[in-house]
């Protein structure tokens, strides 16, 4: 077999090509009227490309190029959450505190749903239940983390190739997410005229705030403030962080937590500090704001460009229809439950275009993807608060629950079908 070339790209060589990926992104949405159309972002688009370039590579057995990426992408995943902490003000957690609760109970119930139809469509095609499960919540819901935590439990359980299944199936699902969920949420805001339902006084609030180009106009000073308490926000975040591993490595109790989710109540902490002292922070906020979709938008471009898309490529007919269905389910759920649940508003729909986006790839795709739509519309705060604390919090926890359950089901079945 022909030995194919491997090529090191360096952590630098790596954020400039996430940069390009997003001008290239942003060049093709100028030329590409329905690229705007059906809200698909610049870094999803540019990155996108930049993959099936590095496969096409690949597959000529050119070159295969290996990213060094993981440290940097943290740090900027890091700064995202950071700064989506520091964008809920005390009024919004309290508003956002009653639909954190549906919205969570949704998730675990999307999970689970997940998993019965992998289940199910496994059954139909005649597929190992362990290997179905690698199409359900664990790389839908879970996202790579998940596969790669979960799969080796299938793999001895019985399943050898569970692993490979359900990190293919994860890259399945963070492509998909990256195209739906920005036209998901262009259909919704068209078919229920949402853009038309903004009220009067919602309308002359923004322009008080915002001014007649809808933007605050940031200065230097606040975008500089803006970069450095994002650096100490996720500094206190890795403390808080160290601190819950420690508490639960010295008694049992488990409260240790991501580093994401860390950095995001730190985030909340600064926000709350800021809005208790005197003066009008609204400038620094949206150079926060500014901050947090730079670090996301290089986020987003490296996950993407970094994909082993030939990954994909030994897919078999049985489990590419697993994973449509997984797609199938995802739409008709967050259209007939997670929007009309949440409001069957505007904001219901943004969170809806998040809910696609983290249940079938990620919290960032869900993120770039919602803020896609609302740069064709306009800003929803409340989904920018509630989706990262459930996307990038509470369905973790669900789902690892629901995935555990499940799995032991799966190997009952698993016993029955070699049986």
């Amino acid at each position: 077999m022909e030995e194919i070339t491997i090529f090191k790209v360096s952590m630098f060589e790596t954020l400039m090509l996430a940069v390009l990926a997003i001008y290239f992104g942003e060049f093709l949405r100028k030329k590409i009227n329905i690229l705007v159309k059906y809200c698909l972002p610049a870094s999803v688009v540019g990155g996108t490309i930049f993959a099936i370039v590095f496969y096409v590579l690949y597959s000529m057995k050119i070159v295969e190029l290996e990213f060094d990426y993981k440290a940097v992408n943290q740090l900027f995943y890091c700064i995202f959450f950071a700064a989506s902490g520091a964008a809920a003000s005390m009024a919004l957690l309290k508003q956002g505190g009653k639909l954190v609760v549906i919205f969570a109970v949704l998730a675990a119930v999307l999970a689970a749903c997940q998993n019965a139809v992998a289940l199910a469509v496994g059954k139909f095609m005649n597929v190992d239940p362990l290997i179905s499960m690698m199409t359900g919540s664990i790389p839908m819901t879970g996202g790579h983390g998940n596969a790669a935590s979960f799969a080796p439990i299938a793999v001895d359980a019985g399943a050898p190739a569970a692993m490979e299944v359900a990190i293919a199936a994860a890259t399945f699902g963070l492509i998909s997410g990256c195209m739906l969920g920005g036209p998901f949420g262009n259909f919704l805001v068209k078919r229920f005229k949402l853009d038309e339902k903004l009220a009067e006084k919602e309308v002359i609030g923004e322009i008080d705030a915002e001014g007649e180009s809808g933007n605050l106009l940031v200065d230097k000073p606040n975008i500089i403030q803006s970069v450095f308490l994002m650096c100490i926000a996720i500094g206190i975040g890795k403390i808080i962080e160290l601190g819950l591993k420690s508490v639960q490595d010295s008694t049992g109790w488990k409260v240790a937590l991501p580093i994401h989710v860390c950095c995001m109540f730190a985030g909340i902490v600064i926000r709350l500090i800021y809005d208790r002292k005197k003066g009008n922070h609204e400038v620094l906020y949206e150079s926060i704001d500014i901050v947090g979709e730079f670090s996301l938008a290089l986020f987003v471009s490296m996950s993407i460009i970094t994909m082993k898309l030939w990954q994909l490529s030994g897919l078999g007919l049985a489990l590419i229809v697993l994973l449509i269905a997984q797609v199938i389910l995802i739409i008709i759920f967050c259209y007939f439950l997670t929007f009309k649940l949440l409001g069957k508003n505007y904001d219901a729909a943004v969170m809806a275009v998040g809910h696609i986006g983290f249940g079938l790839g990620a919290v960032p795709v869900a993120m770039t993807t919602m803020q896609a739509v609302c740069k064709k519309y306009r800003y929803s705060k409340l989904a920018f608060f509630v989706v990262p604390v459930i996307g990038g919090f509470i369905s973790n926890l669900t789902n690892a629950v629901i995935i555990t359950k499940f799995l032991d089901f799966a190997k009952e079945l698993h016993a029955v079908w070699i049986g």
